[in-house]
């Protein structure tokens, strides 16, 4: 069998990929019932739905045909790296690392690293429309999370709230 549209072969492939890895370690928790449902429940299901969008997206790459086959392009390694150095940032500072002496930074610091790092993954920077940006998803966090939801996440640097 021929594939007559690599993207949406291979876009089939990954969404099938994660939904099976999704779903299998949703396994790992109580999935209960439809009637009683349990922790893992959701993700199972959520996971189940992906493989079989991705197995749809995977049929649709074999039988549409396309008139040059739509080939799939370099990897985008400038973005990926920043994209993923940005979400190691933000754990990071986030949480710290108290096993070789890097203490929390909090909730704030870490979105701001996070949007200024990941915002070096495009075309083009404007230093002041990422902080806006940065702030807005700071002030929206805390609204959610610590307002809101009363979630107990640091917020701010302990040197600063002591």
């Amino acid at each position: 069998m021929k594939i007559k549209s690599q993207k949406d072969f291979f876009s089939g492939v990954m969404f099938t990929v994660v939904g099976v890895a999704f779903a299998w370690g949703a396994t790992t928790y109580n999935v209960g019932s439809g009637a009683r449902m349990g922790p893992g429940y959701f993700p199972l299901m959520l996971g189940i739905l992906m493989a079989v969008i991705g197995l749809g997206i995977m049929f649709t790459g074999l039988t549409v045909e396309t008139e040059d086959g739509e080939p799939i392009g370099k990897w985008a390694w400038k973005q990926v790296i920043y994209i993923i150095g940005a979400n190691l940032a933000f754990g990071l500072l986030l949480g710290g690392l108290p096993s070789i002496g890097v203490p929390a930074m909090g909730m704030i610091i870490a979105i701001y690293a996070l949007v200024i790092i990941s915002s070096l993954a495009g075309s083009e920077f404007n230093l002041r429309k990422v902080l806006i940006l940065a702030t807005v998803l700071a002030v929206g966090s805390y609204i959610a999370f610590i307002w809101a939801l009363k979630l107990q996440i640091q917020v701010w640097p302990t040197f600063i709230t002591g």
